[in-house]
């Protein structure tokens, strides 16, 4: 039955699922689809997608949001945005074929590239160039790898994109960057928003040549071709914008509208938002980022590499029994989780928890970090074990969001959305870890795709800002206060878990090179 109402659609492309929901003008999320996405493993430390898949589960998707609006409601679709995970690596032809598997953010095959470049240039001034700290997680050092590894696939490569970039050239036939993610490669100049000659040349790349032409993510790229609307279910000439990072359209999703909000999006991994008057130098942990919302000048964006990751990984590697209570008792495993914990006391007995399974982004930047746990004795219980997984991944959030206070962020309350939001004894105990209240989220309204669509709407002109659009789509659920005998737990704990892991640093990063130089004499 056809409507006044018009839509967008916003679609994230996550590392774990792609996801795309279409928002009416009345700020409802009004249709959604979803599906999951192949993670490959070739080797230690690798991972990879299949880019002809994300575009296959992409036609799914918007196919099924299409019928659930219906044919006449399709035709007042305004405009697409979507987001992705950064960085990925993912090398096509002039035409936009792949030419291999996307090398994803959690790859991390390329730590003696890493090494390379940043030595030629310096570390002091390549973080001054990026303005953050260099990681495994970005594209320079993937290039060079590649070119060093897989040359006649690098011969034929004309683009490097991002998912994003990659859907975006489907649906529009228009190969762009978005502004948003160009910044989160360590390709471009912070201070001259053009790509790095200097890094390129370290790298032995020209990056201007390769790094497609850079938009503003709220930039209208292109329209859906006939072709496009074929294969997705939509109309030809639908509006495509740039698009941004996970990050940003997190940042729209969880409705940060003021200083002193903060706010994660907790899912396989944590993105965690923080705003402040006053830009930050470019050499400290996390740096701030010009912010879209008119009452928050700059905004730090510090991404945590293993939250959700490292729940499932318990559940995987050490829950087989509760997999099967849960089972019998007709639960999730999370739900049965989330009740075990809390049979444990504040602290867990001294059973302290590292989230580090892949290394650690920020506060930390460095690929060696390794998960941990310190303190156990043969009296632990399962229930211990369980909660001190929640109180490690809130301690790392602790980390971060202490870190940005240091330089100038406002925090005051904790905005929650994405999968572990719904985790509300992992919530209690964030609120106390971090002595804060937490704004849990409906889920309908702080998933990333809603910012997708926000961004969207707010640039075709379905709302006439950001913050309208956050007014009518962004729901609280509930308020979690912190619980005041929890917080003395944590804070005189807290030290501890900062503490240990600072003695064990320079020793994990000597482990590692142990363990590489083993690796590479064990092959010859």
């Amino acid at each position: 039955m056809e409507t006044g109402y018009t839509y967008v659609i916003g679609m994230d492309m996550g590392t774990t699922n792609i996801k795309a929901i279409a928002l009416r003008s009345d700020g409802t999320v009004c249709a959604e689809a979803a599906l999951p996405s192949t993670h490959y493993n070739p080797g230690p430390a690798m991972q990879e997608q299949d880019a002809e898949e994300w575009w296959d589960h992409v036609c799914v998707i918007l196919k099924a949001v299409a019928e659930q609006l219906g044919a006449e409601e399709v035709n007042k679709i305004r405009g697409i945005c979507i987001s992705s995970h950064t960085v990925s690596m993912l090398p096509v032809t002039e035409d936009g074929i792949p030419l291999r598997r996307a090398l994803t953010v959690q790859d991390a095959r390329s730590y003696a590239e890493m090494d390379e470049i940043v030595e030629k240039i310096g570390y002091d001034r390549f973080v001054q160039i990026v303005g953050g700290q260099p990681a495994l997680a970005f594209l320079p050092w993937k290039i060079l790898w590649f070119k060093r590894h897989e040359p006649e696939l690098y011969a034929k490569t004309r683009w490097y994109l991002q998912a994003s970039s990659f859907i975006n050239y489907r649906l529009t036939g228009v190969m762009v960057s978005d502004l948003d993610q160009a910044l989160r490669t360590q390709c471009m100049d912070r201070d001259s928003m053009e790509w790095s000659g200097e890094i390129g040349k370290a790298a032995g790349v020209d990056f201007a040549k390769v790094l497609p032409p850079v938009k503003l993510s709220e930039e209208v790229i292109g329209q859906v071709t006939a072709q496009a609307a074929k294969a997705t279910g939509l109309k030809e000439g639908i509006p495509v914008l740039a698009g941004c990072s996970d990050a940003l359209a997190a940042m729209a999703a969880i409705g940060l509208s003021r200083l002193g909000e903060c706010g994660e999006s907790s899912g396989t991994t944590s993105l965690v938002f923080a705003g402040s008057t006053v830009k930050s130098p470019s050499d400290v942990p996390v740096v701030t980022r010009p912010c879209p919302i008119e009452s928050i000048p700059w905004i730090f964006d510090a991404p945590i590499q293993a939250s959700g990751s490292a729940i499932n990984w318990f559940i995987d590697m050490m829950a087989a029994g509760e997999k099967e209570e849960a089972k019998s008792r007709g639960i999730s495993i999370y739900s049965y989780l989330n009740e075990l914990a809390l049979e444990a006391e504040p602290g867990s007995d001294g059973l302290f928890f590292f989230p580090y399974l892949q290394g650690e982004r920020a506060p930390l930047w460095n690929h060696y970090a390794s998960g941990m746990f310190i303190g156990m004795r043969l009296d632990m219980t399962r229930a211990q074990l369980a909660r001190s997984v929640f109180e490690g991944t809130a301690y790392a959030l602790r980390h971060v969001i202490e870190t940005v206070r240091e330089e100038g962020a406002q925090v005051d309350c904790l905005r929650i959305c994405g999968g572990g939001a719904r985790s509300r004894s992992w919530n209690r105990i964030k609120a106390s870890v971090l002595n804060l209240p937490v704004y849990v989220l409906n889920p309908t309204s702080g998933d990333v795709p809603v910012g997708d669509a926000l961004l969207a709407a707010t640039t075709v002109g379905m709302f006439s800002s950001l913050e309208e659009g956050v007014s009518k789509s962004i729901k609280v659920d509930e308020i979690i206060q912190p619980d005041p005998e929890w917080v003395k737990v944590y804070d005189t704990l807290y030290p501890y878990y900062l503490k240990m892991y600072r003695d064990l640093d320079q020793d994990l990063k000597r482990l590692d090179e142990t363990l590489l130089k083993m690796k590479e004499e064990a092959r010859h």
